[in-house]
């Protein structure tokens, strides 16, 4: 695989910084940009982080002295010196929109980790394990944008990383009808550090803006299928979510209860699990779980803190599947949020989008 230069814009915020550790040493991409807003244009990437370093591991010293780009008065700067940029920029969504249409225009590839193209029609939102053929949407997207390179493609809220992955592949033999989620978020899906948050120590909120919503609707387009030169969301299964911020640093876990067309057997959906793998792993994708879903027998697992970086984060755990009284079946299953469900998704997606050309 050749090297691609990319860039991040929104470097600074804990996503971006995020990124910055995972394609620190990558072997396919090379960072050739560090972007931010106007604040911290001009200044190293050290300096405009300054104390609010939210990593465990260092700054990456091959980025400290980078200077920090402006996202929005560089755009024709950065997208001739990129291949295509990681986007994870705190802004409006309407600005976030007109932001990455602009570099797409420019005919530079965006990775978007933010939600606001989430819902355009002709925009892949990808778990490249799942529906790694919703990238083929890019031609139609590109023809609206009248591009040749340039175009937007999203992945899934954080959330989503753990549940969706436990249901899709039980979906084709045995039809998902409904599930109930109930997610359990940690505090860094809200960019937040203990430090930074100290009203979550001893507490959970119950309450998480936009989250519930996405948390329903979103599984509906990966679900979904290419017509017409948009991707029409599925019909069902039928999602209820409650969404929970819990004092946790890092990993979302969710309790799911789920109600089949056709019930399988517990070794069923067992030997589904254990043998399900995506486009990430047939392609041997650098950042691809080797296992995705890993099932714990133990009735205390997974936990968080134990299970969130099982293969460098990207695996999912699940664990305590049961029979329901009211349901068919329930067990609980865990992401870790800003790896898996956010950089880590992010860089994923990348490299499934240049396994396939899509950057060339």
């Amino acid at each position: 695989m050749k090297k691609y230069n990319v860039g991040i814009i929104g470097a600074t915020g804990m996503v971006g910084q995020r990124f910055a550790t995972l394609l620190e040493n990558h072997p396919w991409f090379e960072v050739k940009v560090l972007a931010a807003s106007g604040r911290s244009a001009g200044k190293t990437y050290k300096e405009a982080v300054g104390n609010r370093w939210a990593m465990k591991t260092a700054m990456p010293e091959k980025f400290s002295d980078m200077i920090i780009m402006n996202a929005e008065e560089d755009i024709d700067a950065i997208a001739k010196s990129v291949d295509f940029v990681f986007c994870a920029v705190n802004m409006k969504k309407d600005e976030i929109k007109a932001l990455e249409e602009a570099y797409a225009k420019h005919e530079c590839p965006v990775i978007s980790n933010n939600s606001a193209h989430r819902f355009t029609p002709d925009v892949p939102m990808v778990v490249p394990e799942i529906n790694a053929d919703h990238i083929e949407i890019i031609e139609a997207q590109r023809k609206r944008l009248g591009t040749k390179r340039g175009f937007v493609a999203v992945k899934s809220n954080c959330s989503l990383q753990s549940y969706v992955p436990a249901l899709y592949p039980l979906d084709k033999d045995f039809g998902v009808e409904d599930a109930l989620v109930c997610t359990y978020q940690a505090i860094s899906g809200a960019g937040k550090t203990f430090e930074t948050f100290p009203e979550i120590v001893d507490n959970v909120i119950p309450f998480i803006g936009g989250e519930e919503e996405k948390s329903e609707k979103e599984p509906l387009k990966i679900w979904g299928h290419i017509e017409n030169g948009e991707i029409v969301n599925a019909d069902k299964p039928h999602f209820t979510a409650q969404c929970l911020r819990v004092p946790v640093s890092d990993g979302h876990m969710a309790a799911v209860f789920v109600r089949f067309n056709k019930k399988p057997t517990k070794e069923q959906i067992l030997k589904i699990w254990a043998e399900y793998k995506g486009a990430a792993q047939e392609l041997e994708l650098p950042s691809a779980p080797k296992q995705f879903l890993n099932y714990f027998v133990e009735d205390n697992m997974p936990q968080s803190k134990l299970n969130r970086d099982l293969e460098g984060g990207m695996a999912i755990s699940i664990g305590r599947l049961r029979e329901d009284t009211q349901y068919d079946y329930k067990f609980v299953c865990l992401s870790h949020n800003t790896l898996r469900g956010a950089a880590g998704g992010g860089v994923l997606l990348a490299e499934l989008l240049a396994a396939k050309g899509y950057f060339d």
